[in-house]
């Protein structure tokens, strides 16, 4: 972790600004925002690829800069079935560099490209009694021709939570979905996808896979969630490990995948689900971008919900103590 601060560039520091984080509005600054001491959503150039949301945790006793799960953002044009991926892509703006650029924004008409160390500070608004805090992320054009905003919402009742609403933009090809995914679960080692009535494991969905590739995904319709009495629809996934510190990690596993911190929950939820709505899964015996195994055989690698695309589609992600 020491090696990688060093790549950080010199930039202010998120600060607290009465209950929330968020940039101060000095340039070069640190684009994070949310809850001094709960969830906290950063773009790059802070640690790890272009093109992912960081999902920064800070109550489970992780360092400062450890992020605990990345979000990608993968539009599919209507009649397509690929996915365009903003880690993967290379941009159009920043040549030579792989992961599409994000940026932050106080308004989502405003498209003008930016450095992401000019962050919008966001929004502080009250909604149906409830302080927020919005910040809307740009994302430079994928190759499909799909062209999203996304809106970050984080409430001041629910400090372990935000909110992902995504809308198309006016350029943009027509979109069939627009996924929301989280993309590192096998840091954290999930093995347990919770739903209404059981836990499903990678060993009872993939049983002997043992490659290093991903496996196939697993799709849960909405059937599947767990519902709350105001119709919400959510589903979560678990460490089946009591102990992180005791993983016996292979001689050649790269330092980062070696986890930090307190074990935690991790869940979706959908306010407003429609009846199409599913979580999909699938997992990696091996950590990405290596032979190295996972320790405890595979784990659930991408976390998503997915749903038909509207303007305004909203999914909420967050993280919980377990212990």
């Amino acid at each position: 972790m020491a090696d990688d601060l060093d790549s950080l560039p010199e930039m202010t520091s998120a600060g607290v600004d009465g209950r929330w984080l968020r940039p101060t509005g000095d340039v070069p600054g640190e684009p994070r925002w949310g809850h001094p001491g709960g969830l906290q959503v950063g773009l790059h150039p802070l640690l790890g690829p272009r093109g992912l949301l960081r999902i920064f945790t800070p109550y489970l006793d992780q360092p400062t800069h450890r992020m605990l799960n990345y979000i990608a953002i993968e539009p599919i044009a209507e009649g397509e079935t690929d996915r365009a991926l903003s880690e993967i892509e290379m941009s159009t703006l920043d040549e030579g560099e792989r992961g599409k650029r994000f940026w932050s924004a106080d308004d989502r008409s405003d498209l003008t490209p930016r450095d992401p160390l000019q962050p919008a500070r966001g929004v502080v608004e009250t909604v149906d009694g409830v302080e927020r805090l919005r910040v809307f992320v740009l994302i430079e054009p994928y190759d499909n021709g799909a062209d999203v905003a996304v809106r970050l919402s984080f409430r001041a009742d629910r400090p372990r939570e935000v909110a992902i609403a995504t809308w198309r933009n006016g350029a943009s090809v027509p979109l069939a979905y627009v996924v929301v995914t989280a993309t590192m679960g096998n840091y954290a080692r999930l093995r347990g996808l919770e739903l209404a009535d059981r836990t499903v494991s990678p060993a009872e969905l993939w049983p002997g896979f043992e490659r290093t590739d991903f496996t196939e995904h697993a799709r849960f319709p909405l059937a599947d969630f767990r519902r709350g009495p105001d119709g919400s629809a959510t589903v979560s996934a678990t460490p089946d490990e009591v102990d992180h510190s005791a993983a016996a990690y292979a001689d050649d596993t790269n330092f980062v995948w070696k986890y930090e911190g307190l074990r935690a929950r991790q869940f979706w939820r959908a306010d407003e689900p429609t009846d199409d709505l599913e979580v999909l899964v699938n997992a990696r015996w091996a950590y990405w971008a290596s032979a190295s195994p996972i320790p405890g055989g595979p784990s659930f690698e991408n976390f998503e919900l997915l749903e038909p695309f509207r303007d305004g589609q909203e999914f909420t992600f967050g993280v919980e103590r377990l212990d």
